[in-house]
């Protein structure tokens, strides 16, 4: 069911950041909205948080201990059941070689801190109007698979 037809759906978001202040104002700018927010402090409590939370949207923090964003993004990326989480990465790095690294990493959009709300709030909203679309893309994908191997097999 897509999530037009299920208004009740409210987008998941993990906020990854090991700075607890960073992770209140990224959560305060998202306030007011329809997502259901979760936290992770680090690498690896992002990569555990995945399975469980399932979120739509991963807002990043690269500098992160026990494993970096980039070294989470990657190993999302490389996985086909969370291949597909949007994962904006949000750093203070913001030299032309870190920009690459994350693009190489595969995340889908780059965020230098400090985070603007408005910037913030319209790449959160833009990500997550793709992702419903990626997402009824692969449901129809599915769909006409089906109809096929059925039309085959009659």
């Amino acid at each position: 069911m897509s999530k037009s037809n299920n208004a009740e759906r409210k987008n998941r978001i993990l906020i990854a950041d090991d700075n607890t202040l960073n992770q209140e104002l990224i959560e305060a700018f998202l306030a007011g909205r329809n997502y259901e927010i979760d936290f992770a402090n680090d690498g690896r409590e992002t990569l555990d948080k995945v399975s469980a939370f399932k979120p739509d949207l991963i807002l990043l923090d690269v500098m992160m201990p026990k494993l970096s964003g980039f070294e989470v993004c990657e190993s999302l990326k490389k996985n086909p059941e969370t291949k597909s989480i949007m994962v904006l990465m949000i750093t203070a790095l913001s030299e032309l070689g870190d920009i690459e690294r994350a693009v190489s990493a595969g995340c889908d959009d780059y965020l230098s801190k400090p985070v603007n709300k408005v910037e913030l709030l319209k790449r959160v909203e833009t990500m997550l109007k793709y992702k419903d679309i990626d997402d009824e893309n692969e449901r129809l994908k599915q769909y006409i698979d089906s109809m096929e191997e059925q039309m085959r097999t009659k």
